[in-house]
């Protein structure tokens, strides 16, 4: 039965903006000899990771974050190339001047997407999905790229939408739409469901959105802390999360929990290597400069404790990140006890990294059957 979610107050006009395979598009743009031919955007030698696939290499399994020795072994003929960050940091701000055509309440996710609030635009256009569809049409005639997109009334709901249909996709959710199309979708596809996360909810029987939302917030807040009040907000299409314009990043990261703990400073040293692969992937992807490491361990008995270093440079070589990191281990209390997460972190950034434009968000009501889609 089709529901409606206009009772839950303020409604906006929301487009989540998501290049298609940014990096790796890009790659094939620019070399013609690319077109068609699976490529993995990193570095094949070492213990290099996978910044970014294309949709060739991706029909093999192939996804970004993974070992490029694992990429190779299951994409016969892969070809890697050396990621280009000042290329795509042209090439994403090429982008963000067509979303400001339209509004300057923009929120930067990372160089391939953002989100755009068009409920009041500069175009005067009430149909936020012919926004949408006119910067697809203008990033494909100026970039020579595909991105797909998404509208709805929230931000979960646009970034789920331009998921939906990619490449090259375009999707709306209207709010009589919402309940009914969440309850569909899977657990994995709801924002912050990692696959711990999603194990863990399936362990408790929550497999779609339609058992999420059958969960009590009380039941939810037990298991996944603060993230199950969002959790059990987002299965009853509530997202109250303005478009910020105004957001500096203040750290990237990212963590490993060990499906068996660690005993040994080795083990541990070995999985600090793989993340720091995996760090300057993220650093990278963000345009993040921080002077600030830190390395984070959490144990078997759920207590966790972290060191960090202030170093006078950014940390941006994975060799530099991994050796401090090592360092730090040094300094933790790991001797004789087991540890089952660790991760790494820079933070603190160097003055005028990552800074966003200044801009005052409207945001007004609208009636969504009078130029929503």
């Amino acid at each position: 039965m089709t529901r409606d979610v206009s009772e839950l107050g303020e409604i906006r006009k929301i487009i989540h903006i998501d290049m298609d395979a940014f990096y790796a598009s890009v790659e094939q743009r620019d070399n013609p000899e690319l077109r068609g031919v699976p490529i993995a955007v990193g570095h094949a030698e070492g213990r290099g990771v996978v910044a970014a696939a294309s949709y060739e290499a991706r029909r093999f399994g192939v996804r970004s974050a993974m070992p490029s020795m694992r990429a190779a072994k299951i994409c016969p003929g892969l070809v890697f190339v050396k990621p280009r960050f000042d290329v795509y940091k042209k090439v994403s701000a090429a982008m963000h001047e067509i979303f400001h055509e339209y509004t300057d309440i923009v929120e930067p996710i990372s160089l391939d997407e953002a989100f755009l609030d068009v409920t009041v635009n500069k175009a005067g256009e009430p149909m936020a999905v012919n926004i949408a569809r006119e910067i697809k049409s203008k990033i494909r005639e100026r970039l020579g790229l595909t991105a797909s997109a998404g509208v709805s009334y929230n931000k979960f709901l646009a970034k789920i939408a331009s998921d939906y249909r990619k490449p090259d996709g375009l999707c709306t959710i209207h709010p009589s739409q919402a309940l009914d199309f969440i309850r569909r979708i899977p657990v994995e596809d709801f924002w912050g469901v990692g696959p711990v996360t999603a194990a863990r909810m399936h362990a408790l029987g929550i497999w779609n959105g339609e058992q999420l939302a059958a969960c009590s917030a009380e039941l939810l807040s037990h298991e996944f802390g603060k993230s199950g009040r969002i959790f059990y907000q987002f299965a009853r299409g509530i997202d109250n999360r303005p478009v910020e314009p105004l957001w500096t990043r203040k750290s990237v990261g990212c963590e490993i929990t060990l499906q068996e703990d660690l005993v040994t400073v080795g083990e541990i040293k070995q999985v600090i290597s793989d993340l720091a692969e995996e760090l300057v992937w993220r650093i990278g992807r963000s345009v993040f400069r921080g002077c600030t490491l830190t390395l984070k361990l959490k144990f078997s008995d759920f207590s966790q404790c972290s060191r960090s270093h202030t170093a006078p440079h950014a940390y941006q070589n994975k060799d530099l990140i991994a050796q401090a990191a090592v360092r730090l281990l040094a300094l933790a209390p790991v001797v004789g006890r087991q540890v089952r997460l660790v991760g790494l972190s820079v933070s603190m950034p160097e003055h005028g990294s990552s800074s966003r434009t200044v801009y005052d968000p409207r945001q007004l009501e609208f009636d969504f059957e009078n130029g929503y889609d």
